[in-house]
Parts: C-alpha cells; sequence; structure tokens
C-alpha cells in the first residue's frame, strides 16, 4: 500500500492491485508552502504512477437516465458532487471531481437450481422484471457474506417454500438483463428435495407460481438463456437413461 499527499488536501491510496482510493484530510502544511518537483525530478516509476491515476478524458456529468443502469450511482455517496466519467485504469469509470472517489462497479452473483423430482424439474413463473411472467429455474442473489450453496437454499425456501439439498455446480453463466444489477455471474447447481412426499409449493418473493415439468410439459416462454440451456441439457439426460 503506498500514500501520497497533494494539495487538494486528499490522501491517496494505491493498493496492489493498482487501485486508487482517496479520503479527504487535513494538509500537513499549508496549501501555499506545497511544492511539487517538476517531471524531469521525478524518477521513472513516479511519472508512471502519476499517469495511471490522471485521468485522460472528462466527459458531462453522467444523465438521470443512466440512473440504475451504466451506474448505481449518479452522485458521491461520500460528498454528495455529481459524478463525471473518466478514464481510469483502462476503462470508464464515474468518479467525482470534488473528494476523488471512484466507483468500481463489482459483479452481482445469482445463484439458481436444478431442482428434479424423478423426471419432473421445478419452475418458477416470474412475478417481476426481467422475465415477468416466463418460467425460469428458482433462484436470486447472493447476500454478503452467503456461501452459494447457502443462499440458494435461502432463495428456494423463500421462493417456492421448499427445502432442498445442494448438489453439484452444474455450471456458470453470463447474467441477462438490463441495469446494473444484472452485470455479473450466475452459479447454477443441481438440487433435490429433502423429502420425497408431502412437498406443498408456497410461492413468495419473485415467484407467482411454481409448478412440476415433465421433459414434454416444459413451456416455451422462458425468462432467461442459462434456463434454457440447463433444461436442454436435462431433458438430454432423460433420454439418454430412458430404455
Amino acid at each position: 500500500m503506498t500514500n501520497s499527499i497533494v494539495p487538494s488536501g486528499l490522501l491517496q491510496r494505491a493498493g496492489p492491485k493498482g487501485r486508487v482510493r482517496a479520503c479527504r484530510v487535513s494538509p500537513l502544511v499549508p496549501k501555499a508552502s506545497i511544492i511539487l518537483p517538476m517531471a524531469s525530478e521525478r524518477t521513472a516509476g513516479e511519472q508512471a504512477s502519476e499517469s495511471l491515476q490522471r485521468p485522460e478524458s472528462i466527459s458531462e456529468p453522467i444523465p438521470a437516465a443512466e440512473e440504475g443502469g451504466g451506474t448505481e450511482y449518479r452522485y458521491c455517496p461520500l460528498c454528495g458532487t455529481r459524478l463525471v466519467r473518466r478514464e481510469l485504469f483502462g476503462r470508464i469509470r464515474p468518479q467525482c471531481p470534488a473528494c476523488g472517489f471512484i466507483y468500481f462497479q463489482d459483479p452481482k452473483v445469482a445463484v439458481i437450481a436444478l431442482i428434479t423430482r424423478g423426471k419432473q424439474v421445478l419452475l418458477i413463473r416470474r412475478g417481476v422484471d426481467p422475465g415477468r411472467g416466463k418460467w425460469a429455474l428458482p433462484g436470486g442473489f447472493m447476500d454478503a457474506g452467503e456461501m452459494p450453496q447457502e443462499a440458494l437454499r435461502r432463495e428456494v425456501q423463500e421462493e417456492v417454500g421448499l427445502a432442498v439439498e445442494i448438489q453439484e455446480l452444474l455450471g456458470i453463466y453470463p447474467m441477462a438483463g438490463p441495469g446494473a444489477r444484472s452485470r455479473g455471474i450466475v452459479l447454477a447447481y443441481r438440487a433435490v428435495p429433502t423429502q420425497a412426499v408431502g412437498m406443498t409449493l408456497v410461492c413468495d418473493d419473485d415467484a407467482d407460481e411454481a409448478r412440476w415439468f415433465t421433459p414434454a410439459e416444459v413451456p416455451g416462454e422462458l425468462a432467461f438463456e442459462s434456463t434454457r440451456t440447463l433444461l436442454a441439457r436435462w431433458k438430454a439426460e432423460i433420454d439418454g437413461a430412458s430404455p
């Protein structure tokens, strides 16, 4: 971790991955007495580090139409100044022109379950967008501090009231849909109900209906490509196991 004091009174912290964090501090000396060395007096390493931190381009403030789309922030969460787009670390990122805060958009992580019972699969009809009114595999977003299997058990319980045993990871898929909440990955697992009989599906959360389907009954209106891919794989397994 390296620190540097700049005339604006910001403490810039550069981590091992090159990401810069800035926080406001009281200047160690009056601004008028800060003297920066000329470019010729700085080492090549210092000049290279400075070039990484200096924005190459600045555009207009992020428009209101992009709220919830290209970024989750239009205003700085630290000082309230409107963010602008700047080229930082090889990509256009929202940054605060006042305090230097940079918004790094971390990917969302969701989990879904291919829950089977004999030659049937469980699907939910989504009650919310994206994919409202279409069918999908049960699942949802992970919460901070959760492991994927833990999150998936919670989501299935919330959506259909079913306790399941999580089995192997089936695949990792790109998240599809508009907005910043849809920029991430989907972890798909195989799962089975923990009880063989007496299962009552109680829809809640994002689901307005849940049903068991045979391969021939699977509806054509599917919400996501990951659901379509996994169901095709499941149907192929059923066909291969048929005598």
